[in-house]
């Protein structure tokens, strides 16, 4: 990812995406919850935003929900972070419109991966 980049990673409670997002992305905006990513997403207009599906007040599926459902955000790929593994959380993630899944704990080489596959195809 270049250096003109902006993400959003949403759920920052696990530092490591937000540290490794930093080192390729001119501006990276945390958010605590979901309704603060939103507010993030409007402001900021992200190249690429990771949301953690656990959160408070609204969850990572709401928050990706309600970016893929506006017509001006819902081409920003939306990167779930999640510890769960399951299929039916995959699924969920596809659902409600997520581009790519990262089960914690996950690499630096799979972060960046995603960074690159889901930026560069904007």
């Amino acid at each position: 990812m270049a250096k003109d980049k902006v993400c959003v990673v949403i759920g920052a409670g696990d530092a490591t995406g937000g540290a490794i997002a930093r080192r390729f992305a001119r501006e990276v905006y945390t958010a605590v919850d979901g309704f603060d990513a939103l507010a993030k997403v409007a402001d900021y207009t992200p190249d690429i935003v990771f949301v953690d599906i656990m959160m408070p007040r609204l969850d990572g599926y709401q928050t990706c929900s309600l970016i893929k459902h506006n017509k001006v955000f819902k081409s920003i790929p939306v990167i779930m972070l999640s510890s769960k593994d399951g299929l039916f959380d995959r699924a969920r993630g596809r659902i409600v419109g997520s581009e790519y899944y990262l089960t914690k704990p996950f690499t630096k080489d799979e972060l960046l991966s995603a960074i690159e596959t889901h930026v560069a195809a904007r």
